[in-house]
């Protein structure tokens, strides 16, 4: 029996090998024939040359190569070597806040039924092609953009890409692949119960966000994925996912016009989607519920989940790096000033942590931690008068040097792989950075002020009374809660 199963694996991986030849033989032909009939937009590349560096002048993007299939997805090549390579990452404005009414979850559904069928290729087929020739190819969402990443060894570009261009291009949606889909997300929101960390994160992002399109929960919850059908993810790809709203980045050991021709092959025919980019308007308003507290109930608790939040700003606002040097010091860091004060002087927790999170039209401001039930209420007031006092105060200008050097040493990780290379180049153009984001990063951060610092910290540093989030059990936390706000009690089970 074993030798027939092995029989059976290695005919499996022969016919997948012989089906990658041809593909690969097949694109070398097309790409040819591609690259004297491809459109005048296509074919004459805009070269942007990288800026200037920055007076630090270490860190600088490749050359970037853009192009215009005749569908009219956007492609940029940058050619970077010695590795060969390739990353590509597929960005499109498809993430969760473009969920239907009622289909909370349905753009994270959609992305992961992505990879499994095509017309031309079953589930099987297209792990067998990827897995066979080394590469990698996964989708996910987040709350503005679906991406598809796919990283593959420069050889195998064209067959490759021809098999992302099919996920994304005529993905079939097998009846039982949904299925087996929303049972798997329904089972899994059962599993999460038994975490009271992401229960707490998802009452977080509920009560912070309150009506806005950002509070909807990424993978949807258990109401709104039990009535997902195949006929909703079809919806979803043919009106939210197409050409017009998409980008193409392409980074590695591949030229550029061999990149703008097997777009064009890779990607014909591609149809359906917006005609332009849907956008959120970006304003920052004080929150509907600033100032009230919301205790998550579970009873079999013997430690709080403790999340406080305020308003923030979007991805790329002029607050950014005065904002960021700020929270590094606060909170952001092993050595910043809620790590010192609540676990290495006070004992009341393992692990806290305050952060922006910043996206396409609007932003929070946020601290995260847990402790045991009795000192919940002593957390909670430490940790406001450490931010209070970053409010009131700004910074030493030993802590804003210090949080300045040890961003600015982090800082060249982004551009270390062709993967990160292209994440970054996708986000400088999806939320409007500016091609000089990377060459500028570290100059901008160090040009940072103590006064910079101050005026941001009295704009996000809870200038008003914030959200706060506890999970816990409610009949020994609700006391301890007193005076900090309205409470309001609800069950775990709520967030199922």
């Amino acid at each position: 029996m074993a030798s027939r199963k092995i029989a059976s694996v290695k005919n499996t991986v022969r016919k997948a090998a012989k089906a990658v030849r041809k593909q690969a033989t097949a694109a070398r032909k097309k790409v040819a024939q591609v690259k004297k009939a491809v459109p005048a937009r296509v074919k004459k590349l805009k070269a942007v040359p990288a800026p200037k560096s920055a007076a630090t002048g270490e860190l600088k993007l490749p050359v970037l190569h853009e192009s215009t299939t005749s569908t009219g997805l956007k492609v940029i090549a940058a050619e970077r070597g010695p590795l060969p390579l390739v990353s590509v990452r597929l960005v499109m404005r498809a993430g969760g806040v473009w969920d239907p009414q009622g289909k909370d979850g349905l753009a994270d559904f959609t992305a992961r039924l992505l990879r499994r069928g095509t017309k031309r290729m079953d589930a099987d087929g297209i792990s067998e092609a990827i897995e066979f020739v080394g590469a990698s190819l996964y989708a996910g969402v987040n709350e503005d953009v679906l991406s598809v990443y796919l990283t593959t060894p420069a050889e195998h570009f064209s067959a490759m890409l021809d098999v992302l261009g099919q996920v994304v291009r005529e993905p079939t949606f097998p009846e039982q692949e949904v299925v087996d889909a929303r049972e798997r997300a329904l089972a899994q929101f059962a599993n999460d119960l038994d975490d009271p960390s992401a229960i707490a994160d998802r009452a977080f992002t509920r009560a912070v966000w309150g009506d806005h399109p950002y509070g909807r929960d990424l993978g949807g919850i258990k109401r709104t994925v039990s009535t997902f059908t195949r006929d909703d993810v079809v919806r979803f790809h043919a009106e939210c996912m197409g050409p017009r709203i998409s980008m193409l980045t392409v980074v590695g050991a591949i030229a550029p016009e061999t990149v703008a021709a097997e777009a064009e092959r890779a990607f014909a025919g591609w149809t359906g989607g917006p005609d332009a980019d849907p956008m959120l308007p970006r304003k920052q308003e004080p929150l509907a519920k600033a100032g009230t507290v919301l205790l998550v109930d579970k009873p079999d608790q013997t430690q709080s989940q403790v999340r406080l939040g305020g308003p923030g700003f979007w991805l790329g606002h002029e607050d950014y790096f005065p904002a960021t040097a700020m929270n590094i010091a606060l909170g952001g860091g092993f050595t910043s000033r809620l790590m010192n004060e609540i676990r290495v002087n006070r004992g009341l927790t393992y692990g806290v942590s305050s952060y922006f999170d910043t996206m396409s039209a609007g932003g929070i401001f946020a601290l995260s931690t847990f402790t045991k039930t009795a000192s919940t209420r002593e957390i909670i007031d430490v940790a406001l008068k450490e931010i209070h006092g970053v409010r009131d105060g700004g910074l030493k200008p030993r802590e804003l040097k210090d949080a300045q050097s040890y961003l600015a040493g982090l800082y060249p990780l982004r551009t270390e792989t062709n993967e990160s290379v292209a994440s970054v180049i996708a986000d400088m153009r999806m939320h409007g950075l500016g091609d000089d984001w990377v060459e500028k990063f570290r100059d901008r951060l160090r040009a940072v002020t103590p006064k910079d610092v101050a005026a941001a910290s009295k704009k996000y540093a809870f200038a008003d009374r914030p959200v706060i989030v506890v999970l816990g059990k409610a009949s020994e936390v609700k006391p301890l809660l007193e005076g900090l706000g309205p409470i309001t009690v609800v069950p775990a089970s709520d967030y199922e």
